[in-house]
């Protein structure tokens, strides 16, 4: 068995932009943070952990050669005016280390490497938040409180929220250059699948856009368009010229034929083939056929009674239909049984089943997702696999199984076109349980 090669994810031009942008913005705030903790906050932070070690050391010096009356003094004023807070460290305080992280930590190791190996560094001392820091004069052991925040590592809910707000700043000007970078190319691709579909005079393209590349690609294309217009309008008059001028000597040799013909069995030899250049003509008419403009909601139970109401006294041609009644699809009325007639008509041609040369059809239709799947199978033979993909190419006959020297081989041609000018898809395959199924889908129309 083959591998199946996975499939890759397909993203739209706008959402490719969008997310190469935002990985540009991320890369480039991880750069910059990176780059901020190592040239800026990180060596602010040591000189402030410098700062402290000095505080603490002039207090203790302060504290050793100052009486006991002075001492209360000065323990006031540091409290007041430098946020400093001095206290006897008791054997039973209730410490949390300070140095959660590896930053902190390294602070840390600083201050003791300042302050002397019997140091001590607190978030908290029984209970109370703080930057403390124990040390030892003497006999005796105090705490000094200091405000935490000369040391926090960045963060907070404060900061976290700028870092919100840039990064959301920074996502919308990401969405709002992919989409003016993708604006213009989605308008040219909604263009080009108007041309592709034959409307050539919907496709108009802004001839004045303020980017000089843009501008020179609409211009092209419009004039693309304009010629592709003019040359199916010049098309659709030859045809028209054609099919007049061919018609008028078929139908006076139709008449000469049978007035000038005294044979009976060679004068209707003669009006079949006439008859049959005629239906050939018929045919490539219908191929190049300009594409319907009154699309709308269908009945299609109406419009496949109407198709199959040539053949319902044919005893060689059994057709079942099975759908529903208020079943409504999104077409052309006159195209869909246009459809519907050269199906049948391909399939009473070669799908005669080989046990008694009868022509059995079923017609199906069933829902699919806002879809309408409608199945025509006969039981004939069927094709080669081979031959299925080239079924629906102008002017290709299977194998001789299912050829008839009267088609034209543009039946199945014609009927893929039809349908794809209706907004729908077609496909031939083999039945499994012999024959040939073309399988159609068309828009569901929800009746209101």
């Amino acid at each position: 068995m083959a591998k199946k090669t996975p499939r890759k994810l397909q993203l739209s031009l706008f959402w490719r932009t969008f997310i190469l942008l935002a990985l540009l913005i991320l890369f480039s705030s991880l750069a910059w943070l990176q780059m901020f903790r190592t040239q800026e906050y990180e060596p602010r932070i040591l000189r402030n952990v410098h700062q402290i070690a000095t505080v603490v050391n002039l207090t203790k010096t302060a504290l050793i050669h100052t009486d006991a009356i002075a001492r209360v003094s000065l323990l006031k004023t540091l409290a007041d005016e430098e946020d400093v807070s001095i206290q006897i460290r008791e054997p039973g305080d209730q410490i949390l280390a300070f140095g959660a992280s590896g930053l902190e930590r390294q602070l840390v190791t600083e201050m003791v490497k300042r302050l002397g190996p019997e140091t001590l560094i607190a978030s908290q001392v029984n209970q109370v938040d703080g930057l403390w820091i124990g040390f030892k004069i003497e006999r005796d052991s105090y705490w000094l409180q200091m405000d935490p925040e000369r040391l926090r590592p960045l963060g907070g809910s404060a900061w976290l929220s700028w870092l919100g707000l840039t990064l959301a700043l920074s996502l919308g000007g990401a969405a709002m250059m992919a989409g003016l970078i993708n604006r213009p190319l989605k308008r040219l691709s909604l263009a080009a699948g108007r041309v592709r579909d034959g409307h050539f005079n919907t496709a108009k393209l802004d001839e004045d856009a303020a980017t000089s590349e843009i501008r020179e690609v609409n211009i092209g294309f419009n004039r693309m368009a304009e010629r592709l217009a003019k040359i199916e309008q010049e098309r659709a008059v030859m045809l028209a010229g054609i099919s007049h001028d061919l018609r008028t000597p078929l139908a006076r040799l139709r008449l000469e034929t049978e007035l000038s013909v005294a044979d009976l069995a060679t004068r209707d030899l003669m009006a079949a083939d006439i008859a049959q250049l005629d239906a050939i003509i018929d045919k490539f008419l219908d191929y190049a056929r300009p594409e319907p403009t009154n699309l709308g909601p269908v009945l299609l139970s109406g419009a496949i009674s109407r198709s199959i109401s040539p053949w319902r006294h044919d005893p060689r041609l059994l057709i079942q239909v099975h759908v529903a009644e208020d079943l409504q699809v999104h077409a052309e009325p006159v195209e869909l049984e246009r459809v519907l007639s050269n199906l049948l008509e391909n399939a009473r041609r070669y799908g005669q089943s080989p046990i008694d040369g009868i022509t059995r059809v079923e017609i199906m239709a069933r829902l699919q997702d806002g879809w309408v799947s409608l199945s025509v199978c006969d039981q004939g033979p069927g094709v080669p696999e081979e031959a299925l993909k080239k079924l629906t190419q102008p002017f290709f006959r299977g194998d001789t199984a299912r050829t008839d020297a009267t088609g034209s081989g543009l039946g199945l041609a014609i009927v893929e076109k039809s349908v794809l000018r209706m907004g729908g898809t077609f496909t031939v395959v083999n039945h499994s349980a012999g024959g040939l199924m073309a399988l159609m889908k068309f828009r569901q129309v929800t009746p209101t």
